[in-house]
């Protein structure tokens, strides 16, 4: 059977096309070889599992240790009660051994031991008769929670000063976030562990990162290779451009290419294939997608995002390095500064899902603005849009949760019940810019080839207290026309400050230029 690109689950070798587990977690043998405890963490979805399955079955074949992975999600259920957290672990530890072990590395029968010591109790009874080390992976760690999670960490630090002989000689706690010692254990409120930290025996903190841009070309060529099918150099350049490496979003684009568009293996692979497999995974919001999403609202969240979508700085706060941190851990924030969304599809996946509200209320029929050579209408777009906002754009703004960049969202929720299907719409943040760049790219027909309509939109927001914002606008708006070789562009200002007046009497248009002569409309909002 072929192989395939996976979406669901652990990679395997012999069924998937993968990256060597190996490669992604460089440092950790030389760790297990030290006797360390350390703690591997990453978003959902970027092959922990894969890696750390591999891991243990290569430190096992070694001849060296007796490794083994375990999931703790199977104790999640528990919630509070510790003692039943403790024996759903052990009892797929046991499951698990007889499945990867050879016999005579495989635990004792566990006896009966104190609701409060079952785990540190059965693992230093096999500690004892094993013939080598014990190499543990607590994989989902976090999915642990309260005085469940308390316990575990507890025994596992208790028993750390007796390994190898009478307590694992490694553990590696694997989950989400990096834990920094686990006092952010049960939804990141410190009190809940006391002053003392659970686990205070850690040595490191390994991050699992993205694929490179050499990787995901190494994956792709694996297909190439098995079927003779060809990316196209600058296919490769796009899908690292769109996901950043992120695994999942690597391989489902992949995936809906060949699998669900089925393009032909005697085709090779464009961008414009590419594109469209970006365009049908945001829509199917799939699992993974979905799972992101439903983090938006959270407070920690919005905190962190809402000034980001907005182009602002926003303000530190007590809580805000945090707030960050726990953003990053989920995969929804680049790990590295400066403070952005992870990768462009994400970014198309937040803006879409809050402004979801907004669109439904949109009552714009999309083809009505495709003139009969097949062009976009643009001009009569944004005027039907102006009507649209001074009719229910201060009533919608006001609905969506994420207050600052709320008129920014309801336009953005009128372009993709207009271009969606048809055409694109592309987002660029200027973080701390005060500003949202927006390209919307519409195919036409013209002496039997393909074109492109290109429109470039820049929306700023003139709030109370502030100068007024046009002249940086404008300077902004030249920058990125230059860079998109356009001689015109539209700026939109939404002014929300009390003097501006009503939304009827302040939403028009007027015409400027930029520094440089170029041609723009200003829509005032």
């Amino acid at each position: 059977m072929p192989r395939r690109f996976n979406t669901a689950g652990p990679c395997r070798p012999d069924l998937h096309y993968m990256i060597p587990a190996e490669r992604r977690l460089p440092e950790a043998p030389a760790l297990v070889e030290q006797g360390a405890y350390f703690v591997v963490h990453a978003p959902r979805q970027t092959g922990k599992t894969t890696a750390l399955q591999a891991l243990a079955e290569r430190l096992t074949a070694s001849g060296h240790f007796a490794a083994l992975h375990i999931s703790c999600e199977i104790g999640e259920a528990a919630g509070d009660d510790f003692a039943e957290a403790q024996r759903a672990i052990l009892s797929q530890l046991r499951q698990y051994s007889e499945f990867y072990l050879p016999a005579e590395l495989r635990p004792p029968p566990f006896s009966e031991a104190p609701d409060s010591a079952l785990l540190g109790s059965a693992l230093t009874a096999w500690a004892r008769v094993c013939p080598r080390p014990l190499v543990l992976f607590f994989d989902e760690i976090d999915a642990l929670r309260g005085q469940s999670l308390i316990s575990v960490l507890r025994q596992l630090r208790s028993g750390f000063p007796h390994r190898p002989a009478l307590f694992p000689g490694s553990i590696i706690l694997c989950g989400l976030r990096d834990v920094r010692d686990y006092k952010a254990a049960s939804g990141g409120d410190p009190e809940r562990l006391g002053t003392a930290s659970p686990f205070n025996v850690k040595l490191k903190s390994l991050r699992l990162g993205d694929f490179s841009q050499e990787e995901v070309r190494e994956l792709y060529m694996q297909h190439t290779e098995e079927t003779g099918q060809l990316f196209l150099d600058e296919a490769l350049t796009r899908v690292f451009a769109l996901t950043q490496g992120q695994p999942w979003l690597v391989n489902a684009l992949a995936r809906e290419m060949l699998e669900e568009m089925k393009v032909p293996v005697s085709e090779p692979i464009t961008v414009e294939h590419v594109e469209t497999a970006k365009e049908r995974l945001i829509l199917a919001r799939a699992t993974h997608l979905d799972s992101l999403v439903a983090k938006l609202h959270e407070p920690r969240v919005r905190r962190v995002l809402e000034p980001v979508l907005a182009g602002t700085l926003g303000t530190d706060g007590d809580t805000y390095l945090d707030d960050l941190q726990y953003v990053r851990d989920l995969g929804l924030c680049a790990p590295n500064n400066p403070v952005r969304i992870a990768n462009p599809i994400y970014h198309e996946v937040i803006a879409r899902v809050l402004a979801s509200g907004p669109e439904s209320k949109v009552l714009a029929e999309p083809r009505s603005f495709v003139l009969p050579d097949g062009r976009l209408d643009f001009d009569r777009m944004m005027k039907e849009f102006a009507e649209f906002w001074r009719e229910h754009g201060e009533v919608l703004a006001a609905g969506v949760s994420y207050h600052e960049v709320a008129p920014q969202l309801v336009l953005m929720a009128f372009l993709q019940r207009v271009i969606n299907g048809g055409g694109f719409v592309a987002r660029e943040y200027g973080v701390g810019r005060g500003r949202i760049d927006l390209l919307v790219r519409w195919p036409y027909m013209e002496g039997g080839q393909r074109h492109w309509q290109r429109h470039a939109l820049e929306l700023k927001v003139w709030r109370e207290g502030e100068k007024n914002p046009l002249p940086k606008g404008l300077a902004q708006l030249d920058e990125y026309l230059e860079r998109l070789g356009l001689d015109e562009g539209v700026l939109v200002l939404f002014d929300r400050r009390k003097e501006a007046g009503d939304t009827e009497s302040r939403t028009r248009f007027e015409q400027a230029q930029t520094p440089s002569g170029r041609k723009v409309t200003v829509l005032r909002a």
